[in-house]
C-alpha cells in the first residue's frame, strides 16, 4: 500500500477495520518474533487474520491450538472456523469430536453457528456423514438451529401415524412445469424422495411442486430420519411447509431423535411455519427422546412469538 499510488501512501497510515486491536497487536508481534502466542481466547480470530495476511505458519499454530481446546460448547464454532478458513486438520478433529459428543448439536454454540454460518454448518454435517440433502442442522432451515437430543440418539422410537393435513395453499406459486414433472417421473422413488428433501431444504417451491406432481413420497426419510417437512420447518419456509402439508405430509413425523417439524420451527424461531404446522394438526405436546417439547425449545432460545403461540389454549 505504501509502495503504490494509494491513499495509504499519501497519508502514511493503513486502516485495518476487520481485525480487532488485541488480535492485530498479536499479529504484528508475530511478524517480528515468529513466536505464536498461546492465547486460547483469540486463536480463531488470529487464525482468520493470519490467513488474510498470508502467515501460514501462524495459521497452522492457531489451527493446532483450536484442536487442543475442543470442548462441547466450542466444537461447533471450531468446525465452522475450520471450514471457512480451509483448515483440514481442525475440520477432521472437530467432526470426530462432534461424532463422539452428539450433545454438541444441542448447544447454544451450534445454534449460533447455524444462524450465522448456515453454509459452513451444511458442510460440517456433510462431513459428519449425512447426505448433502440433509445438511442443515435443524437448522438449518435456512438459518435455523438445532433442537437435537442431549444424549446419544437411539432407534426404535415409536412413530406417530400420519395425520390428515387440511388442504392449505402454497401461496402464489405457479403450476409445476410439465417438462420437469416428466423428468422427475423417470427417477427412482428413492431419488425423488432425496430431491424432495433437498428442494425443501433450499426453499425451492417450484421444484417441490414438480416433485410432488411426479409422485415423490412426502414421507421419505434421509439421514437422521428427517422428512421434507422437517427440512422445510428447519428452513422456516412457510410456503414450502404449506405445500408439503397440502400433500398430506405428517406434521407429527419424528426423526431419529424424536423431533417433529414443530420442534425444528420452534427452535429456529420460525413463527409462520410453526403456525402452519399447528393449523395442520401438529401436536405441541410431543416430546423428543431427551424429553423436550416444542415449547421448551422456544423458551430456551427466547422465541417469544412462538412461546405465545404454543401457550394459547
Amino acid at each position: 500500500m505504501f509502495a503504490h499510488d494509494m491513499l495509504e501512501a499519501s497519508c502514511g497510515q493503513v486502516s485495518i477495520d476487520d481485525v480487532e486491536g488485541p488480535v492485530l497487536k498479536l499479529l504484528v508481534a508475530y511478524t517480528y518474533t515468529l513466536q505464536a502466542p498461546q492465547l486460547p481466547d483469540t486463536a480463531a480470530q488470529l487464525l482468520s487474520a493470519a490467513e488474510k495476511y498470508g502467515l501460514s505458519a501462524l495459521k497452522a499454530a492457531c489451527e493446532r491450538q483450536l484442536i487442543s481446546q475442543l470442548a462441547v460448547e466450542t466444537a461447533a464454532a471450531t468446525a465452522v472456523t475450520a471450514v471457512r478458513h480451509s483448515c483440514p486438520d481442525a475440520a477432521r478433529a472437530a467432526v470426530a469430536f462432534i461424532k463422539d459428543h452428539l450433545q454438541v448439536v444441542a448447544t447454544r454454540g451450534w445454534v449460533d453457528a447455524v444462524l450465522e454460518y448456515p453454509q459452513e454448518v451444511n458442510e460440517v454435517i456433510r462431513l459428519l456423514g449425512e447426505p448433502p440433502a440433509e445438511a442443515c442442522s435443524p437448522t438449518a432451515t435456512g438459518g435455523g438451529s438445532t433442537p437435537n437430543s442431549d444424549s446419544q440418539p437411539h432407534s426404535g422410537h415409536s412413530r406417530t401415524p400420519a395425520a390428515a393435513a387440511p388442504p392449505t395453499s402454497a401461496r402464489h406459486t405457479p403450476p409445476p412445469d410439465d417438462a420437469a414433472v416428466s423428468r422427475f417421473r423417470n427417477l427412482s422413488d428413492e431419488e425423488r424422495g432425496r430431491r424432495l428433501r433437498e428442494a425443501a431444504k433450499e426453499g425451492a417451491v417450484e421444484e417441490v411442486r414438480a416433485l410432488l406432481a411426479a409422485g415423490a413420497d412426502v414421507g421419505a426419510r434421509g439421514g437422521g430420519g428427517g422428512t421434507a417437512l422437517h427440512w422445510a420447518a428447519r428452513r422456516g419456509d412457510a410456503a414450502v411447509v404449506r405445500l408439503l402439508l397440502s400433500a398430506a405430509s405428517d406434521p407429527n413425523a419424528r426423526d431419529q431423535w424424536g423431533q417433529t417439524p414443530l420442534h425444528w420451527a420452534a427452535c429456529c424461531g420460525h413463527a409462520e411455519a410453526a403456525a402452519a404446522l399447528l393449523q395442520a394438526g401438529a401436536d405441541r405436546g410431543v416430546r423428543t427422546d431427551s424429553g423436550r417439547t416444542a415449547l421448551d425449545f422456544a423458551r430456551r432460545y427466547n422465541h417469544q412469538e412462538i412461546v405465545r403461540m404454543l401457550t394459547q389454549s
